[in-house]
């Protein structure tokens, strides 16, 4: 153990110590001696604790306990030499580590993992997808379909208003000249087409080779605003297959996820365009949109600037102007008082860079209860369809939806 590194933990302890988590730090210090019961039986704690309170009432120091838990836990199972399964364990435990975890030992999870990744590569495992995936995969990439019968799935009144405006890549002063400064919205072709992702993605066998077996969350159901909607932790794999379940009601998709922090090799596969120094300001966020067809994003507003990325598939937007939010119906909760009740897409807000892998495919989206919400039947508003390879940039003062449309499954 590195001597800052030793010094952090035992801070860390130190400060458990204070807050009464004695069983926590006994357990620890078993587990760094190499007991893994002792290991095992500190996350438990430190799990418990992470759901004792709301998440922003739960203090850092037990977010800290938990990574180091969890590196005590993956340690003997990430040991070069242990077998597929080890390996696997060990890396769920480190994943979990940087989903739930604090800050204060994240450079130790993510070397951590990268010595297990290291060590799986050098075994020369090759990627698990079988034969009929692979061609599921391509074929759904390569499937276009017909945009006439596509548009068909789209809601009442859909293009048929303003469209947002598509223009091909445009000198960043361009951008914030016409469109930034205006608060408006572009469509901006050609601007990503260089990105590895763009190809690289397109292989299941590559997408299984380097995230297959690391664990992300997903969130289950047809958009978060539906009551059966949940959340789950499952690894990249099994996200992969789930993309082929015609269970409308089970949709999974990765949201809301900064993936590229975690999974460091696919954010090699992007850069991030220079329209997003747009606002003077540090980039808030990278996020990462990955779906089968049939998930919708609910009329809602962001917090900051937008910049959306569609890096496979096609994806169609509706957007409101911000003065006509109460006719849109806001939720009343406070959790989701950002969200229309009537699941259409309201959007507000720094700049953040959004990706979308979203294959070809349709969307079962449902129509406006006009009887129900009469203030939202004839409001204007502005859509249009952001194709592979494009970027869409809206403003902070507008509001929107999106929804999601493929055909291969």
């Amino acid at each position: 153990m590195a001597t800052g590194g030793g010094e952090k933990r035992a801070e860390l302890l130190r400060r458990i110590t204070e807050e009464g988590g004695f069983a926590f730090v006994a357990s620890a210090e078993k587990a760094a001696a190499g007991d893994v019961r002792a290991a095992e039986a500190a996350r438990e704690m430190a799990w418990e604790q992470l759901h004792s309170a709301p998440r922003d009432e739960v203090g850092a120091a037990w977010r800290d306990a938990y990574a180091l838990a969890c590196l005590h836990v993956a340690a003997p199972r990430g040991a070069g030499g242990g077998g597929d399964d080890d390996r696997r364990a060990a890396l769920r435990a480190l994943d979990m580590g940087l989903i739930m975890g604090g800050g204060l030992l994240r450079a130790e999870l993510e070397d951590a993992i990268a010595r297990v990744v290291a060590d799986r590569r050098g075994g020369d495992c090759e990627a698990a997808a079988a034969a009929g995936d692979v061609e599921r995969w391509k074929e759904g990439i390569a499937g276009d379909g017909d945009l006439a019968d596509v548009l068909k799935l789209l809601p009442v009144k859909s293009l048929s208003r303003k469209k947002i405006e598509r223009r091909s890549c445009i000198p960043l002063e361009a951008f914030i000249r016409d469109y930034f400064i205006r608060e408006a919205p572009v469509i901006l072709s050609g601007c990503i087409d260089h990105w590895p992702a763009r190809t690289k993605w397109k292989d299941i066998k590559y997408l299984e080779r380097i995230a297959g077996d690391r664990t992300i969350p997903v969130e289950v159901g047809k958009n978060y605003a539906c009551t059966e909607w949940k959340q789950e932790l499952i690894t990249f794999s099994q996200f992969l297959e789930r993309m082929w379940s015609s269970d409308s009601a089970n949709l999974t998709y990765v949201a809301q996820h900064p993936l590229f922090d975690q999974i460091k090799e696919l954010r090699g596969d992007i850069t991030v365009p220079e329209y997003c120094s747009a606002g003077g300001g540090e980039l808030q966020s990278i996020n990462a949109w990955f779906g089968p067809h049939g998930t919708l994003t609910p009329l809602h507003h962001d917090l900051h600037h937008n910049l959306f990325a569609q890096v496979l598939g096609r994806k169609y937007f509706r957007l409101y102007p911000a003065s006509v939010s109460v006719e849109l119906y806001p939720q009343t909760e406070t959790i989701l008082s950002n969200t229309s009740q009537h699941g259409g897409s309201m959007l507000k807000g720094h700049m953040t860079l959004k990706l979308n892998w979203m294959p070809k495919a349709k969307v079962d989206l449902d129509n406006f209860d006009e009887t129900e919400f009469p203030k939202a039947a004839d409001l204007e508003f502005m859509d249009g369809i952001l194709e592979e390879d494009e970027l869409w940039s809206r403003s902070f003062v507008l509001l929107g939806c999106g929804f999601n449309f493929c055909n291969y499954l």
